[in-house]
């Protein structure tokens, strides 16, 4: 990445008159807050952190920065895991957040759909749907801060991909402000147009780095009428994944949530966050959280899940099962997996992969992945757990129990290779829902495939061929 000049104080004052007083943050303890990314790892600075609250001053800010070639970084509710919305050290670049335009535009029930401003937190797009009796169905373990315009910006992926898909899923129309400051409004709720190229999905999971996202058409589903949540103790992650088929074909692919955890994951939440309890008096090897949803009528879906449960645990797929008999079970249930990342964080250091592979390869990934890890630092704590139903874990590696952090976080980069590879060996993805942000350019530029890195770079050159969005991600 070239170095670029500070800003100048005539362009910062011009790029303050577009936004006006309550549109700009430029003391240090006001911006201090976007100059640190969600896990610590990247530290910026910047002079300016700009708040627009209209489409149009966006385009006017970009078209300003993009004549006098400042760096934009674009921010969201800043929960990103690789660095993607910190600015650089050289406080060089301003910073955009979106958390002004945060409108719920239009829902539209009987077409399915909503229009959500980009700075739109997830949980208020999740109620605005649920006030008209729809389904908004991306949810995350940070769903109260993350905005709408950074799930699409990494095109996050969540808990409910297996019947819902990623965010690229759920949106059918843009609003962009281009890098030039021109505005392509694609903000189209039509579910059929082939029209020429989709130009919609050039900006989804692009991190901000070929325009900032306004606003979207987002899709929106039935709410189901009742809900089945159990948590089943399994042997193995094998009989997980034959489970998993035989409970789609007894739902009609109503299973919505298929998460593994391995018994070190729960036991990092039971030991380090309060109001958890082990859902079983014994202790099993590996658990799996489910759910599925049915829809408005007595389809005798519950009760043909329930039946499909019992034969499985008859023939050893399932060693026990405790199914949710009320909201706070439910709760209590979700708590639990929702816990690890900080759970496992209050045990030290970790070395943290988000990979995926086939669903029905998982199982045997594990078991070389953690030997790969093993043979590296033998003492290390697997912590194996996410999203089996669509093929992605976080197959993470925790300090031994009598190590330091110090000493494990020096091995990162030995484990790190030696994980990928592995995925690389399976046909996978080295980052199946976090996106490439600053951590990942390096592993891009490895395991991406030589021609697809080419077209990204045309594409990036010809929207942004000052390179201003988001400089020092992604590519």
């Amino acid at each position: 990445m070239n170095a670029r000049p500070t800003p100048s104080a005539e362009a910062l004052d011009r790029l303050r008159a577009i936004v006006g007083p309550q549109g700009f943050l430029d003391q240090a303890g006001d911006v201090e807050p976007f100059l640190t990314d969600h896990r610590k790892l990247y530290r910026g600075a910047t002079p300016l952190v700009l708040r627009p609250d209209s489409t149009d001053q966006v385009a006017a800010i970009l078209r300003l920065c993009n004549e006098s070639g400042i760096g934009v970084v674009p921010v969201g509710g800043n929960t990103s895991y690789c660095g993607g919305a910190t600015p650089s050290a050289d406080g060089s670049q301003i910073v955009i957040s979106l958390s002004r335009m945060r409108r719920v535009r239009a829902v539209d029930p009987l077409n399915y759909t909503m229009v959500v401003e980009a700075g739109c937190v997830l949980a208020q797009a999740q109620a605005a749907a649920s006030e008209v009796g729809r389904l908004f169905p991306l949810s995350l373990g940070s769903e109260g801060s993350c905005q709408i315009g950074g799930n699409l910006s990494t095109n996050a992926g969540g808990t409910a991909v297996l019947r819902y898909g990623m965010m690229r899923d759920l949106v059918l129309g843009l609003e962009v402000v281009l890098p030039d400051g021109r505005i392509l409004d694609s903000l189209s709720s039509l579910r059929k147009d082939n029209t020429g190229y989709d130009l919609r999905d050039l900006f989804i999971g692009a991190e901000g780095t070929l325009g900032i996202i306004t606003a979207a058409v987002c899709k929106l589903f039935s709410r189901p009428a009742s809900i089945l949540t159990a948590i089943l103790a399994i042997p193995e992650p094998a009989a997980a994944v034959k489970l998993l088929s035989r409970l789609r074909v007894a739902s009609c692919d109503c299973v919505s949530t298929f998460e593994l955890m391995p018994r070190l994951a729960l036991d990092m939440v039971l030991k380090n966050i309060s109001d958890t309890t082990d859902p079983f008096d014994t202790r099993y090897n590996w658990y799996v959280l489910l759910e599925i949803g049915s829809g408005g009528y007595d389809t005798g879906l519950h009760e043909s899940i329930e039946a499909e449960l019992s034969k499985a645990m008859d023939e050893g797929l399932i060693a026990n099962a405790a199914l949710a008999s009320s909201d706070a079970q439910r709760e209590k249930f979700w708590r639990l997996r929702e816990s690890i990342p900080e759970g496992q964080r209050r045990e030290g250091a970790s070395i943290k992969h988000d990979i995926s592979v086939s669903s029905s390869e998982l199982p045997r990934f594990i078991v070389e992945g953690s030997d790969a890890i093993q043979q590296i630092a033998p003492e290390a704590r697997i912590v194996a757990y996410g999203h089996l139903g669509d093929g992605n874990l976080h197959f993470n590696a925790s300090q031994p129990t009598q190590g330091d952090a110090a000493s494990f976080e020096a091995l990162a980069p030995r484990i790190n290779r030696a994980v990928h590879d592995l995925v690389a060996r399976y046909g996978g993805s080295f980052s199946a829902e976090h996106g490439i942000g600053q951590l990942k350019r390096g592993e891009l530029q490895r395991y991406k495939n030589p021609v697809a890195l080419s077209v990204m770079k045309s594409i990036k050159h010809a929207l942004d061929p000052k390179g201003i969005m988001n400089p020092g991600k992604v590519l």
